[in-house]
């Protein structure tokens, strides 16, 4: 039988005071002291860790077995909310404009069931309350810290508005996008501006990079593999009279298959240095390709995916071109992960909007898909 959770007037009120006092990233020092506070009201003992921020417990089942990570991310973002709700947040220009406190709150209601019933939980479930998540540093810190050895798989979730409560997206299909921070610095030979022939002014060939690198998408890659390259700044120059030495750029490539990533880093190179010679001048280049696609293990996925239709609806994927540092963790273990719906209004605010809104029925659905998923997975784990 599935596990059911109960949307309790606890876990409500939990929810609204970690939306109400959102922290940024690495500075989670309030929001992970009220978590420890609330893990221990209900006899699940935090450990010692290393890290400043951050939350880790065990729940030892009553038979040894896998080791299995349950995670949720506690960051908020640097926005001004403008959501309407009653428990916004308290702290101006900060907010939780990915619904991390959504995910916190699911993850202390499966918490709390599987403490209560860990006669049924055959191994270990680690339970990880993850800092910077949107820096996509935070699950990096946690593995160095040594927070996820041992770890024969790991579960995490993300709310999506996209999909209303009570709705369940997961499988072994490309989730949420590889992602790929890039600058350029352009080098030339300023000038004034009205002597344009005595110098080499980097903007003609800034331009001309910026429009030829829209080919990568439209003409290397194929239709059928999602692929974004964004230029999101440009800089240089500072006075009306002077053509600069030197200007840049930067910005985002998003990708779903590795050998997409590959291509567009090896042909971004080739345009930009190409079109650098041409224009006579030098371009310093960092591509930084930080985040791999997330991307669950198919044969841990396919048993929790055909669970869910016990408790809660079941949707395809819609792929996220966003990116999550729980890709991370597929570095050092197996990846479990699902879209909880959130909203599902026609209109209503994505991630990262200040008008964002998710809805406190969210969390049952996260709760439920957290112990399903970490029960399912530890069946699958001990009779591989």
């Amino acid at each position: 039988m599935a596990v059911t959770i109960e949307l309790s007037d606890e876990l409500r009120a939990i929810r609204h005071h970690l939306h109400r006092h959102p922290e940024r990233s690495f500075e989670e020092h309030e929001t992970s002291a009220y978590l420890r506070d609330v893990l221990t009201s209900h006899g699940v003992e935090p450990l010692d860790d290393p890290m400043p921020t951050g939350v880790f417990a065990h729940i030892e089942g009553t038979h040894p077995g896998p080791v299995v990570g349950l995670r949720a991310d506690i960051d908020g973002l640097p926005v001004h909310e403008d959501s309407g709700l009653d428990f916004a947040s308290a702290d101006d220009g900060v907010m939780h404009a990915c619904g991390h406190d959504l995910h916190m709150t699911s993850l202390l209601g499966a918490v709390f069931w599987l403490n209560a019933h860990r006669d049924l939980i055959r191994g270990t479930l680690r339970v990880i309350f993850q800092p910077a998540e949107e820096l996509g540093r935070g699950a990096r810190a946690v593995i160095d810290a040594g927070l996820a050895d041992g770890l024969d798989a790991i579960i995490g979730t993300h709310n999506n508005p996209n999909y209303a409560p009570g709705v369940l997206a997961a499988g072994p299909q490309p989730m949420m996008a590889g992602c790929v921070r890039f600058h350029v610095t352009l080098h030339a030979d300023g000038t004034h501006g009205g002597y344009p022939h005595k110098g080499t002014g980097p903007f003609e060939a800034m331009s001309s990079m910026i429009l030829a690198l829209q080919t990568i998408v439209s003409r290397n890659v194929s239709p059928f593999h999602p692929l974004v390259l964004s230029v999101t700044e440009v800089h240089g120059g500072d006075v009306w009279n002077v053509i600069p030495a030197e200007a840049g750029f930067q910005g985002t490539a998003r990708y779903f298959h590795r050998e997409d990533g590959d291509l567009a880093a090896r042909r971004f190179r080739q345009i930009v240095e190409a079109t650098a010679a041409a224009h006579g001048i030098r371009a310093d280049i960092e591509w930084d390709d930080f985040q791999a696609p997330l991307v669950c293990d198919p044969d841990l996925i396919a048993p929790v995916a055909a669970a869910i239709p016990q408790y809660a609806e079941a949707a395809p994927i819609m792929p996220s071109m966003a990116g999550e540092d729980f890709a991370e963790y597929g570095e050092v273990t197996r990846l479990v992960f699902a879209f909880v719906g959130s909203n599902g209004t026609p209109g209503c605010a994505d991630w990262h909007s200040p008008r964002f809104v998710g809805f406190d029925e969210a969390v049952k659905t996260g709760a439920e898909f957290y112990a399903n998923a970490a029960l399912e997975t530890l069946h699958t784990l001990a009779n591989e």
